[in-house]
Formats: structure tokens, C-alpha cells, sequence
């Protein structure tokens, strides 16, 4: 396997600037939370460098992707490649660096959906993703706070702040969305 080093390089060169900034501050967020709730570093290290790295493939090549390894998608997956890059970036770093890790892919795979059941790691990377140092949107400082306090609390913030986005937008919310949402809420309780 590859260090982390070399995939790095691999990686700048499949983003554009904006998109490798916001990886590498995916990487600084995802470390200062894996310290913090005491998830393996250097897992959360490269789940969160391979979080995007299908993210400006076209939707084609996502799906040409996903078809191909024969995984079982949805209609509604596979027509969206803001949901469709977690799959496809899960398949990408399995062909190019050979990243063999469940509890790594399973992250890439759900960062941007979540799911029912998420790892402490899925976590992680679902919320660096959210409260890295380049984001900003209201109530980014708000959700980096409670970040700091509660693992828990803070990924059921980043859920409803996404169901709120997607109602104000008009836009239908991802089944597993919800599920993942009401599973965390049960862990807040």
C-alpha cells in the first residue's frame, strides 16, 4: 500500500485547488476529532484525505463505477453525485490504492448520506467534512462548539442543519438521511 504521502499526491491531482483545500482541512478536522473521541488517527487521517475523491468525476463516471463493481445502489444514488461520490470514492480508493480497511471505506462510503448504526469513525468524517476550518456558513461556529463537547450531539446538529438546507431548497432528502438522523437522536436521549 501507499503512504499516506504519495496518496495525498495522487489526490491533489485528481481535485481542483478549492476541492484539495477543503480535503486537506477535512484531514486537520477529522484528526482533531478522531484525538479527541479516541478513534484510530491515522484511519481517520486517510478516510478523511479519500472522502472526495471521486467528487468531480462526472455522474457517468461515478455510475460507471459503481456498475461496474456490481454494488447495489438506489435510483436515487445513482442519479445524484453529491450522494454518488461517497460510493464511487469508496470503490476509487479500493482500485487505486488498494485500501483494503472496512471501517475506512465504510466511511468514505457514508460521509455524505450517514446511515443507520454510523461507527464512531463514519462519525468523524461525517462531521470534519462539515466543520473544517474553510467552511463557513451560519451556524458553522455553533456546530464546531458542540463538536468539541459531544460527538452525538454535534452529528444530529450536522443532520438536521443538512434536512433544513435540502426543505429550504426544495429538494427531496436522502432516505438514509432520515434513518441515520432518527438513529443518533436515539443516542442523544
Amino acid at each position: 500500500m501507499l503512504s499516506f504521502d504519495e496518496i495525498q499526491v495522487s489526490v491533489s491531482q485528481w481535485l481542483s485547488k478549492k476541492r484539495f483545500k477543503h480535503t486537506l482541512g477535512v484531514v486537520e478536522s477529522a484528526t482533531h476529532l478522531a484525538e479527541l473521541y479516541g478513534v484510530d488517527v491515522e484511519k481517520a487521517r486517510l478516510a478523511a484525505l479519500l472522502h472526495d475523491c471521486a467528487k468531480e468525476l462526472s455522474l457517468k463516471e461515478m455510475q460507471k463505477l459503481v456498475s461496474a463493481e456490481s454494488y447495489e445502489a438506489d435510483q436515487e444514488l445513482l442519479s445524484n453525485g453529491n450522494l454518488l461520490h461517497g460510493l464511487a470514492g469508496m470503490i476509487r480508493a479500493k482500485q487505486e490504492f488498494s485500501i483494503s480497511d472496512n471501517e475506512v471505506l465504510e466511511a468514505i462510503r457514508v460521509h455524505t448520506t450517514g446511515k443507520v448504526h454510523m461507527s464512531k469513525l463514519d462519525k468523524v468524517i461525517f462531521l470534519a467534512d462539515y466543520i473544517e476550518p474553510n467552511r463557513d456558513f451560519p451556524g458553522v461556529d455553533e456546530l464546531r462548539k458542540v463538536a468539541d463537547q459531544n460527538l452525538d450531539k454535534a452529528v444530529l446538529l450536522g443532520f438536521d442543519n443538512t434536512i433544513i438546507h435540502l426543505i429550504e431548497q426544495k429538494q427531496s432528502i436522502y432516505p438514509l438521511t432520515i434513518l441515520g438522523r432518527n438513529d443518533v437522536l436515539q443516542s442523544c436521549k
